[in-house]
């Protein structure tokens, strides 16, 4: 049996993983366009600001694809898939023969048209551990930074460079910070945190334009760098699937088996949809777990055993200069909020179960609530009187207790 996988990132591993459970010697081969084994991208913003080494951002021991009996061709782009052939295409020349194939080819960055953006010399994007070296190699102390984009990227971003620079600007079209992943309130908090280390910003507003280095509003400003980062947002990259006839939404169309509409043909992570708990609904959930959890459901599949991927839920775990933030599940419904000057806690409560949470500050045993979410526990089984004020294993039924205290949870 010939497994092809397009990608090498979460997805990718935990595809060869699954696949090696079933079948110990079908050959397997990862297309790569980056030139490095698989490595956790979230952590490259911690690899500028030197809290590790480049080493220590890799996903798996060196080893891993010669234990795995693994052939990785790396910088090596996939351009088609060619469903008659059984073959994945390569930028240069050369072909690939599959039995079957995980698509995980995860996002893209997504630049709308500014005018003038093609004269800027020093740009960036900062997806991948080359966008990293890329934009490191441009900084110094004299450097005055525009980012574009106040996400999840753009603000890890700030916070690997804010001391390697003259200045870092932020700018946003949304009237908050981090809006797809905190509430106004919680917004607020991290927005002045970092701005008490030294990071500007301006909401409401996107750039209309550029000339030479010197950024153009819509709102009239004009905003002066010397380097620019684009994280305006990303893309499912499924421009392989839908050239190839698969059928496409936001991302590629999966079943519960990560199966594509094609024959053999599989997809996980970043670039396909899932089933997700919270909102009752296939859509993109671009987290690290569920890129996991999806791809070693494909691997098993593609090696002829059977997987199920029973869904996911939004989750995010962060921080930024040593705030913590974690988030879950969907905000919506009643709500209870614990706010103090170092804490910000809100807890969303629908039909008798928790549904999502925000806590910015002390996150110690936040994974319960995390349980809570996944599992949609009904509150009236566990004394939520205590459970609302701490996430305690203390106020689960005796029996409930000792399960998760054997699982470790």
């Amino acid at each position: 049996m010939k497994y092809v996988i397009i990608g090498n990132s979460v997805a990718a591993t935990a595809c060869i993983e699954g696949i090696r459970s079933v079948d110990k010697e079908g050959e397997i081969t990862v297309i790569s366009a980056e030139n490095r084994a698989a490595y956790g991208r979230p952590l490259i913003s911690y690899i500028l600001l030197g809290r590790i080494s480049e080493e220590n951002a890799d996903y798996r021991p060196k080893e891993f694809y010669e234990k795995n009996k693994v052939n990785v061709m790396l910088g090596r782009r996939a351009v088609k898939i060619d469903r008659g052939k059984k073959a994945v295409l390569l930028e240069g020349g050369g072909e690939v023969f599959y039995d079957k194939l995980l698509v995980s080819t995860g996002s893209r960055p997504f630049v709308p048209p500014m005018d003038g953006l093609d004269k800027v010399k020093d740009k960036f994007s900062f997806m991948t551990f080359d966008d990293m070296k890329n934009l490191g190699r441009a900084l110094s102390k004299q450097k005055r930074v525009l980012v574009l984009g106040a996400g999840l990227i753009g603000l890890k971003c700030v916070e690997g460079i804010a001391d390697k620079v003259k200045s870092v600007t932020v700018v946003d079209l949304a009237p908050r910070i981090l809006s797809s992943v905190l509430d106004e309130g919680g917004s607020a908090i991290v927005q002045k945190f970092l701005e008490e280390k030294g990071v500007g910003f301006i909401l409401g507003d996107s750039v209309s334009g550029f000339e030479e280095n010197r950024a153009r509003l819509k709102s009239g400003k004009e905003i002066p760098f010397d380097i620019l980062v684009l994280a305006v947002g990303v893309r499912p990259e499924v421009s392989l699937v839908k050239d190839a006839g698969g059928e496409v939404n936001r991302g590629v169309a999966v079943n519960e088996r990560m199966c594509t509409s094609l024959p053999d043909i599989y997809a996980a992570g970043d670039c396909a949809e899932g089933y997700d708990k919270s909102v009752r609904a296939n859509r993109v959930l671009a987290i690290l777990p569920n890129a996991a959890f999806q791809g070693r459901c494909a691997g098993i599949n593609m090696a002829g055993g059977e997987d199920i991927f029973g869904g996911g839920t939004p989750l995010n775990s962060l921080g930024f200069f040593d705030l913590h933030i974690m988030t879950a599940g969907v905000y919506e419904g009643e709500f209870i909020e614990d706010i103090s000057a170092q804490n910000y806690k809100k807890l969303f409560i629908k039909e008798g179960r928790l549904v999502g949470f925000i806590i910015i500050g002390d996150i110690k045993n936040v994974g319960i609530y995390t349980s809570l979410v996944r599992e949609g526990t009904p509150l009236d089984k566990l004394d939520w009187r205590i459970m609302s004020k701490c996430p305690l294993l203390c106020a689960y039924p005796a029996k409930e207790r000792d399960e998760k205290l054997n699982k470790g949870v």
